[in-house]
């Protein structure tokens, strides 16, 4: 099933959307009084340090919920099953929000959104990016995605919920190690929240592609 611009705009629109709200929920979350603008050096003196797991995983999450956020979207033009609009719809809205809220804090910290350095680092296990659009495991890659945006019907259904799973396997394995190494109680709660959202998703994507004859592997 081919993208049609007029369906898939009020759905970028509404992305980005939910994107402007969670930044700025969280910037009214954090910012306290001060005489020194967020991204001063006074303001950022008590961030977590830029090595920090907090600021890593911040950094790494961002992106890798980027990248479901637009599966999601890719899928939701791609087949008319209900249900699985309906996990795609509650992916992009609870990603979306989480990713504000990761660029939120590392904005209200005065650190970079990126890094030079490889992704995972702050994990102790840095993953090296192989060229082919999966920049940390889990991550689809271009031909994945292309496959996946020329896929109508079942055979979407079916590439969307393998890829998906992957791609929460490994977010969850990420948010368990910030949940267990980060300093700060934002990041602490929101990865814990994350493991057990995205391994409830595996489960009920697990069943979803039984129904359809097929599993994750």
């Amino acid at each position: 099933m081919t993208s049609d611009p007029r369906t898939s705009r009020p759905l970028v629109l509404a992305g980005g959307a939910v994107l402007l709200l969670a930044l700025a929920l969280v910037a009214l979350m954090l910012v306290r009084p001060s005489t020194s603008s967020p991204a001063s050096p006074a303001a950022s003196a008590s961030a977590p340090a830029d090595s920090s797991a907090d600021v890593g995983f911040a950094r790494d999450m961002a992106v890798h919920h980027q990248q479901a956020v637009e599966m999601a979207f890719i899928v939701r033009d791609g087949t008319s099953d209900e249900a699985v609009r309906r996990l795609a719809f509650d992916i992009i809205n609870t990603q979306a929000n989480q990713r504000g809220m990761l660029l939120g804090w590392l904005e209200m910290w005065g650190r970079a959104k990126s890094s030079p350095g490889p992704p995972m680092a702050w994990m102790g296990h840095s993953f090296t990016p192989r060229g082919d659009g999966a920049l940390m495991p889990g991550m689809a890659t271009d031909a994945e995605l292309d496959a996946l945006r020329a896929a109508e019907g079942e055979d979407a259904e079916v590439r969307f919920l393998k890829l998906m799973t992957a791609h929460h396997e490994a977010g969850a394995e990420m948010a368990e190690a910030a949940a267990a190494s980060a300093g700060t109680e934002e990041i602490k709660n929101l990865a814990s929240g994350m493991v057990l959202g995205q391994r409830s998703e595996i489960a009920l994507m697990a069943d979803m592609l039984k129904e359809r004859g097929a599993s994750a592997s």
